[in-house]
């Protein structure tokens, strides 16, 4: 384990630096200027999409929910055994882990001093983190624990995902003909950087000519509801009757962390109720408000599913979420839990 020391008064900064250098990032131990943040050809994240990752907004400085985030890749980390990868040193040819495990680099704490670090040193204010828990430089082979230690790198910059206008006017969106991956294969829960199972379905919009699907649970029965997870980047919700409904997480999706904060605090503050439960397709389309939620999107409307229009703009519900959720980010009591 090592034991961290940034001495933030001689770190890189990127106001020390040209334009086409910037941000700064940090990658085991190191601030680098943005073109020398490389990684080997031989890590397993570049190999195989072998590691775990998050994306995490800035709001007047702070990390939102950082802590949140940092237990999330933590439990996700340890859900592919990363954090059992260390080898005796006797036993570097063959990978074997030590029975005992616990080799991994930084502790949770030491990973949100980091993250602070980063947003310092790129004098950001606003902005995106993506942290990246990668499996680390190894071999060509499959073999994880040919890989020694695993690989941390943080980039801080800004990020806009939407066009402005669209919250206002509401998102257009397909349904996905590829469906998400069997919670049995890979649980969904995790976010690996592997994406190639939302990519495809992203492509699937874009030749649409949106910005969004929404993917169904995986099934081979014909006769078996059309059951929704998430969409290729969002958790999704719907409104009916005044309640929030959203998808249960066991239907196959992501535990998100802007889905929580508005089951858990958001829809509470405002006095909405929420349920989480499986929804179907039809239950989507009899919605009387639809949006999605995500750390890069934050909540936005959906004004129409292929070709059901939902509502004209974003609706009252909707708007009212928003609102809140852009008066408590623009606060100075930004939540880092």
């Amino acid at each position: 384990m090592t034991t961290l020391s940034i001495d933030r008064s001689s770190m890189l900064k990127a106001a020390d630096l040209p334009a086409k250098e910037r941000p700064v990032v940090w990658i085991d131990g190191q601030f680098l200027p943005k073109s020398k943040a490389t990684v080997s050809v031989f890590d397993h994240g570049f190999l195989y999409g072998d590691g775990v990752f998050e994306g995490i907004r800035i709001y007047n400085g702070k990390i939102f929910k950082a802590r949140s985030h940092t237990e999330r890749i933590f439990r996700n980390a340890r859900a592919i055994f990363m954090d059992q990868q260390s080898v005796s040193p006797d036993d570097t040819a063959t990978g074997v882990r030590k029975p005992e495990g616990g080799n991994f680099p930084y502790t949770e704490d030491e990973i949100i001093e980091i993250m602070e670090a980063c947003v310092e040193a790129n004098a950001l204010s606003e902005g995106y983190i993506r942290l990246i828990f990668s499996r680390g430089v190894g071999t060509l082979g499959l073999h994880p624990f040919h890989c020694p230690r695993p690989s941390i790198t943080v980039i801080a910059d800004t990020i806009s995902l939407y066009p402005q206008e669209m919250y206002e006017q509401g998102m257009d969106v397909i349904t996905a003909s590829r469906p998400r991956i069997p919670t049995v294969c890979l649980d969904p829960k995790l976010k690996p950087l592997n994406y190639l199972n939302n990519i495809l379905a992203k492509v699937e919009a874009i030749d649409a000519g949106v910005l969004e699907a929404i993917m169904f649970r995986y099934t081979d029965r014909e006769d078996s509801p059309r059951y929704i997870g998430e969409c290729t980047g969002d958790n999704i919700f719907l409104i009916k009757n005044g309640k929030i409904l959203t998808p249960a997480l066991d239907t196959g999706m992501l535990d998100g962390i802007t889905r929580s904060f508005v089951i858990n605090e958001l829809a509470p503050a405002c006095g909405i109720e929420v349920e989480e439960k499986w929804l179907t397709i039809e239950d989507v389309l009899a919605a009387d408000e639809l949006f999605l939620t995500g750390t890069a999107a934050e909540i936005i409307a959906v004004r129409k599913v292929d070709d059901t229009t939902i509502t004209n703009g974003e609706g009252p519900v909707t708007k009212k979420l928003r609102e809140k959720f852009r008066s408590i980010v623009t606060s100075d009591a930004v939540p880092v839990d």
